[in-house]
């Protein structure tokens, strides 16, 4: 399949990967190594998602909420950075069955949230499991390289607006980055080169990031809240056919 690793097949897969994450907000990294997987190494595939996924997120995270939603979730974005560096270790030892297990957790929340009515976090619950909440979100982004669980669940029950959600998956994304990008660098796994090589995949996700945000623009919320569960539903599913099959 070394073939279909051409340039207009990277274009492609960004192209729908960054259109994905501009309609729900969340998709980039699993879209894209889940199809980029298919004609290069899994490695060399993490690598083309450096550049595309900061500058996606740095875009995502900006606009007129951003300072009001800091206020509101820096604990658990405090408690992403060390959460991370304690699990990156994980990365390399197990992180197929761990990957797996994210799958399944994220398909039965998509899959919950298509059938339940929306949950929303009392304000005092929700103070008490910010830090938990990012501590383990940073274990699992250390351990996995994807960042989901459990901050795309707890941000979905702060009763945020259609948009509000979006930019603050964007935030949380953003320094779930930063903070992998520095665990990997520790390790030595970041490389200049590596950064490099992914400036060309950047340009088709921005145009894809745009398309999304287009789309989300004119979809009604009830049929948005529909899409962004059963987005999750299908990447859950995808996590853990890729982990443990």
């Amino acid at each position: 399949m070394e073939q279909l690793a051409t340039p207009a097949f990277i274009g492609l897969v960004f192209l729908l990967a960054g259109a994905v994450k501009g309609l729900i907000g969340l998709g980039l990294p699993t879209i894209a190594i889940g199809l980029l997987a298919l004609a290069m190494p899994p490695a060399e595939a993490a690598g083309l998602l450096v550049l595309p996924s900061l500058v996606t997120n740095i875009l995502q995270a900006s606009g007129p909420a951003w300072r009001a939603l800091l206020r509101r979730l820096w604990p658990m974005l405090l408690m992403l950075v060390p959460g991370t560096l304690a699990g990156i270790g994980l990365l390399t030892g197990g992180g197929a069955l761990a990957m797996g297990l994210l799958g399944l957790a994220l398909a039965v929340y998509g899959g919950w949230g298509l059938l339940a009515p929306p949950f929303r976090l009392a304000d005092r619950a929700e103070r008490l499991s910010a830090a938990p909440v990012g501590l383990l979100g940073g274990l699992v982004t250390g351990a996995t390289g994807v960042f989901v669980m459990p901050v795309v669940p707890w941000l979905g029950a702060l009763g945020l607006a259609r948009d509000a959600l979006v930019q603050a998956l964007g935030i949380a994304f953003l320094v779930a980055t930063l903070a992998l990008a520095l665990a990997l660098a520790v390790q030595g796994s970041f490389t200049p080169l590596a950064a490099g090589q992914s400036l060309l995949a950047l340009p088709p996700a921005l145009a894809g990031l745009a398309l999304g945000n287009w789309l989300r623009g004119r979809i009604p919320p009830a049929l948005f809240r529909r899409i962004f569960f059963a987005s999750l539903l299908a990447l859950g599913a995808h996590l853990a056919w890729r982990g443990l099959a």
